[in-house]
């Protein structure tokens, strides 16, 4: 039995406007394909494109997420900090000035911790909105 020869010998050359490149590529680097080439031969000859799709809704999360991970990591420093120096005080010190830091970073804190769930409520009112809605289909 004879083996198909694979290799790739003719060639093809076209023309295309700066938007019509841009537009090929934007399309390419949303497919599986590592080439271009194969990405234009599947689309020419109508072969299966396994096309990537992101989820608008999580990236928009964690783009809001991010600051307030931040945000809480210094808080919990400092709580940690305040802690530290509330244990290694000795019974003579006056912990009126520990106290009224605790009671800043507790306010701190729980006012992050809102925060957080203020928007992680809104992603999930968002996401439900957008399940129930069916996406527009993109033409490959």
């Amino acid at each position: 039995m004879k083996e198909k020869d694979t290799n790739k010998t003719k060639w093809l050359h076209t023309r295309l406007t700066e938007d019509e490149y841009n537009k090929l590529q934007s399309q390419f680097k949303k497919t599986t394909c590592r080439k271009l080439s194969q990405y234009i031969r599947n689309k020419l000859f109508d072969k299966h494109l396994t096309v990537l799709y992101r989820n608008k809704s999580l990236d928009d999360f964690m783009t809001e997420l991010m600051p307030l991970k931040k945000s809480l990591y210094a808080l919990s420093n400092n709580f940690n900090q305040a802690v530290r120096k509330l244990n290694s005080m000795k019974q003579t010190d006056h912990p009126e000035n520990w106290i009224i830091s605790y009671e800043l970073t507790r306010r701190n804190v729980e006012k992050q911790v809102d925060e957080i769930k203020n928007h992680i409520q809104k992603i999930g009112e968002s996401w439900l909105r957008s399940s129930t809605q069916t996406p527009p289909s993109e033409g490959l």
